[in-house]
C-alpha cells in the first residue's frame, strides 16, 4: 500500500515536473484576455436582458 502511494507521487511530480507544458507568459496574458473580454460581454448582455425585463414588467403593471 505505501509502495503505491510513494509510486504514485513520484509519478505525479515527474509528469509535473518533466512533461507538463505550461504556458508563455504572452499566451497566458492573450488567454485572460479574451476571458476578461467574454466576462465583460456576457455581463453586458444580462444587464440587457435585466433591463428589457423590467421595462416590460413597469408597463404591465402600470396597466
Amino acid at each position: 500500500m505505501l509502495n503505491n502511494i510513494v509510486t504514485y507521487c513520484k509519478n505525479s511530480y515527474d509528469e509535473l515536473a518533466h512533461k507538463t507544458t505550461w504556458p508563455t507568459r504572452q499566451e497566458l496574458t492573450h488567454s485572460a484576455i479574451i476571458v476578461l473580454v467574454a466576462s465583460l460581454v456576457l455581463a453586458l448582455l444580462v444587464a440587457g436582458i435585466d433591463w428589457v425585463f423590467r421595462t416590460l414588467m413597469e408597463l404591465i403593471y402600470s396597466v
